[in-house]
């Protein structure tokens, strides 16, 4: 019933229909007043065929949206998207009577004094905005200025806080051009909003969707330095709006931008003195990973549904994608800076440093990766403008001392290798701003000269050892401090390699004869002490007592105090892998090492799995991390499996089974990345052992068996044909969705394996199956049945098929029970309709099976049977054919059926529904 429907009551009144609408929409009742409102959709239907009274109820529309009522206003604006959507659909002339009538209400209910008609007209704006309905005129001349006037800095809080709300969710609906000339300049303004933090933080939630909207260049000219000023908010909500907005941002920039910008950002984030910001960071931490990813360079391709597929020998493996598609989760982007490591050949000494052999390209990128380094040190760290201005300064003289020192320590080098202007280090890229240490490196240099017969290393090992005990000493009072925490751990590791290295080499001087490459080597050592000693007395200057006391006050300094942890863990981290060479003991971290993403993010990936990390940062922080992890796979590539086995092993013997369940449902996914071998030996023991877990962890396995099973090989995938009966026992009887799943995955299955193989194994499933106690589960099992049978004769597997048909026909032709004899009917029906097996063998062995339940003294059965008959059988053309001995059978039966006593079974005897398929038997299903 219309809720006009008064309107059109006769007799009340002599009015018109238009006159008793003008009446009731300025009546002194509230109420009648709302009515109409509420029924103006209606109201349009009966008028959009007369002009003159469609035209009467726009005026009448708008007299009505000047009601002092605000709930009568609220009505009014409710009913327009509908209004304008059915006007569109059905008026000729629409745009001209929604641009003059309904288009400027909207406009002006955007800055109406009630709350609830504002929050209707946003609504309704975006609405018309999604379906397109809002000329891109009235945007720019009508919308965008009363936006802006809303947003403006002298605007009213409230106001301001909806206007920037409602901006920040039409971006992704306008034009580019739109956005980026008429918008953005206000949103960054309000980005340094200083008086609401509300502003702030609306902009923060909503960062990935703007920078999407502008693309690449303006985010990177315009948005990305705003971005960090919302990391470095002195309100850990606008932090943690961003840690949770990263991937979003990092998918529009460039593979550059991310590296050398964007990664030491969020490492800055992860390491918040806020629990909450952590939080959000490591959640994020796989996805912003992700962001890294090319998977053409993994030989993988994903298809248009989003899955991973192996990649077509005859599409190019090497393509570079820069951006991936939009209709995917695991966003993919070029890594040129690795791929160029790679591609460029050189020649390395086995004593040469792992960061020096990882990851090397040219020096314009080198150049500008420092440079937008440095700019990005100042800009969030401009609290202590004059100490960071040092650093810096003293960053390019350090550069320049160890590069030199460098050349000078292999002088052989020069022909093989480009020189230290052609190359980029990711050592120099890692590593903190250093303060001007020139003096006192030429002062080391000299002193390893004039002591070239002498145990110098030790001696400077010694030195670094002091250094990093006072460092240690002086920030014993600050203990409690989580940040002071992670520098005591990192330098304790820098201690105890400091003096394992200083015993080393003291016994290598006794037992060889020092030489100029020795000499080399231990000029090479002092000089990564050196920067490894600066880093921890920059790191105590940074952190001494007066700066503590103003570590709750979250400003820039603050970032610069927790981005500067993570620094002196890469400085140090230097001077560590020279020790992974020569020592055994540290072979495992070595074998993190990679050069696809910035180290320091994976290395707090992998320690997501750490026991400590759940009580400090997150209770489910393991399951973000396995949630995470095929993404993770997929950017490092099989060629860096080793980085995450580890930690792929810790979280499938995760006590929780929630982790566990992650995993088991896209195991399949990680085993396309890593190709057959790596599956074989990593995979398979794991996938093992979920087959034997709970069942909210095998349900995970189950759901992808197929894909998982079409990926090993042979030999390997026939060992889990008896382990696949072991799916048919449940923790819970009563979980018939987990056998149903079984008998739907086995369907697929059948193709993986030889006639003999199903017969064996497959075969006694599908019978279990199929005298389930649930309906569903028998009836998913019925078609298993008939697929393996159409396995039998499509392999020429015979004499297996007439097996199966003559088991068949005992189990459940004479079965007592009436759903078995149901359960037959439908099989043959099947059978006939798949064609699976030739016609003759059919007539032979079940047709007269099949007839002889006409005498059935169960009504349920009969009707399946004639629902076989009538829609199947007799619509084959082998049965169509003129002096067909069988037809004479087929015809006997149905016309018995006709004349059935039960109403159903004649029913379906007599009248043949055009719908002839399996899925017909909703009917019987029901009993």
């Amino acid at each position: 019933m219309r809720i006009t429907a008064f309107l059109d009551i006769p007799g009340q009144d002599n009015l018109t229909p238009l006159a008793r609408l003008e009446k009731y929409a300025f009546s002194d009742n509230v109420y009648n007043r709302q009515i109409i409102a509420r029924g103006l959709l209606d109201v349009f239907r009966d008028f959009s065929n007369n002009e003159e009274g469609f035209l009467t109820v726009m005026e009448i529309v708008v007299r009505l949206s000047e009601d002092a009522e605000p709930t009568v206003r609220t009505e009014l604006m409710e009913q327009i998207p509908p209004i304008a959507i059915f006007l569109q659909e059905s008026r000729p002339k629409f745009p001209t009577a929604f641009f003059e009538y309904l288009m400027p209400i909207v406009v002006r209910y955007l800055t109406d004094i009630n709350n609830q008609v504002r929050k209707a007209s946003q609504e309704a704006l975006l609405i018309l905005l999604e379906q397109d309905l809002v000329a891109q005129s009235d945007i720019e001349n009508k919308v965008c200025p009363i936006l802006l006037d809303l947003s403006a800095p002298d605007s009213d809080d409230e106001y301001k806080v909806e206007a920037v709300n409602i901006i920040c969710k039409m971006a992704s609906m306008l034009s580019r051009t739109t956005v980026e000339h008429m918008l953005l300049p206000r949103f960054c303004e309000l980005c340094s909003d200083g008086k609401l933090f509300q502003v702030r933080k609306i902009c923060a939630a909503n960062f990935g969707d703007i920078c999407n909207a502008v693309g690449q260049e303006a985010t990177e000219r315009l948005l990305i330095p705003k971005f960090f000023e919302l990391c470095s908010d002195s309100v850990w909500g606008m932090r943690k709006a961003c840690a949770e907005c990263f991937m979003a941002v990092s998918y529009t920039t460039s593979p550059e931008v991310r590296r050398s910008k964007l990664s030491p950002l969020f490492i800055s984030l992860i390491s918040d003195t806020c629990r909450w910001v952590r939080q959000a960071a490591f959640q994020s931490l796989g996805p912003f990973i992700s962001t890294f990813a090319n998977p053409s360079s993994a030989g993988l391709y994903i298809r248009e549904d989003g899955t991973l597929s192996i990649r077509p020998p005859a599409q190019d493996v090497n393509s570079n994608s820069c951006q991936p598609s939009n209709n995917i989760t695991l966003m993919s982007s070029s890594a040129n800076a690795a791929l160029s490591s790679s591609e460029q050949p050189m020649e390395i000494k086995p004593e040469s440093s792992t960061e020096e052999t990882s990851a090397e390209v040219h020096t314009k990128l080198s150049e500008d990766l420092n440079k937008d380094l440095r700019e990005e040190s100042s800009d969030c760290c401009a609290s202590p403008g004059e100490e960071v201005s040092h650093l810096c300064q003293g960053d390019t003289a350090a550069a320049g001392a160890t590069e030199a020192a460098k050349e000078s320590s292999f002088p052989g080098m020069s022909s093989r290798l480009p020189s230290a202007e052609d190359v980029f280090n990711t050592f120099l890229y890692w590593r903190p701003p250093l303060p001007d240490i020139s003096q006192d490196l030429e002062l080391l240099q000299f002193k390893a000269e004039k002591h070239n017969d002498a145990c110098s290393v030790p001696c400077n090992n010694c030195v670094a050892s002091s250094e990093i005990k006072k460092v240690l000493e002086s920030l014993q009072e600050h203990i409690d401090d989580p940040d002071v925490q992670a520098q005591v751990q990192v330098l304790s590791a820098a201690l105890r390699a400091a003096q394992f290295d200083s015993v080393g080499d003291c016994e290598t001087k006794k037992m060889e004869e020092s030489g100029d490459n020795l000499q080399n080597k231990m000029i090479l050592d002092e000089t990564a002490v050196a920067d490894a000693a600066c880093n921890q007395v920059q790191g105590d200057t940074l952190l001494s007592p007066a700066s503590q006391d103003d570590i709750s006050d979250q400003s820039a300094t603050s970032v610069l105090k927790s981005t500067d942890s993570e620094e002196q863990h890469r400085g140090t981290s230097v001077f560590l892998r020279k020790e992974q060479e020569s020592n055994p003991s540290f072979e495992d971290d070595k074998s993190k090492l990679q050069d696809i993403i910035p180290q320091p993010l994976l290395d707090q990936y992998l320690s997501m799995t750490d026991p400590a990390r759940a009580q400090t940062v997150d209770t489910e922080i393991a399951k973000h991390c396995a949630y995470s992890l095929p993404g993770v796979a997929l950017t490092l590539g099989r060629q860096n499996w080793h980085c995450l086995k580890d930690t792929y092993e810790t979280l499938a013997s995760d006590v929780q089974w929630k982790v566990r369940r992650t995993l088991a449902f896209s195991i399949h996914e990680l085993a396309v990345i890593l190709g057959d071998q790596l599956t074989a030996a990593d995979l398979v023991p794991i996938f093992n052992g979920f087959l034997k877990d709970l069942d909210e962890v095998r349900i995970g396995v189950l759901k992808h068996l197929y894909d998982f099973l079409k990926l090993l090989h042979a030999d390997k995938r026939r060992e889990y044909l008896y382990q696949l009966q072991e799916f048919v026992v449940t923790d819970n009887s009563r979980n018939w969705r987990f056998r149903y799943e079984l008998a739907e995955q086995l369907i697929l299955i059948l193709e993986l394996y030889n006639p003999n193989d199903v017969y064996d194994y497959l075969r006694h499933i599908a019978l279990t199956l199929c005298s389930d106690k649930v309906s569903e589960v028998r009836w998913i099992s019925f078609k298993l049945v008939v697929a393996i049978l159409q396995k039998f004769y499509a392999n020429g597997a015979n004499a297996l098929g007439l097996n199966f048909i003559n088991e068949l026909v005992v189990r459940f032709r004479h079965c007592s029970k009436w759903v078995g004899r149901q359960a037959f009917a439908f099989i043959c029906q099947a059978v006939v309709e798949e064609e699976c097996m030739p016609v003759d063998q059919f007539v032979e062995h079940l047709l007269p099976s099949l007839l002889s339940l006409a005498s059935d003294p169960v009504p349920n059965v009969r009707v399946l049977l004639a629902k076989a008959l009538r829609q199947t059988l007799l619509e084959k053309a082998y049965f169509k054919s003129v002096g067909n001995p069988h037809l004479e059978a087929a015809e006997e039966t149905i016309l018995a059926l006709q004349s059935d006593r039960d109403q159903d079974v004649s029913f379906f005897a007599t009248i043949k529904l055009k719908q002839g398929n399996m899925d017909s038997i909703t009917i019987e299903k029901q009993n």
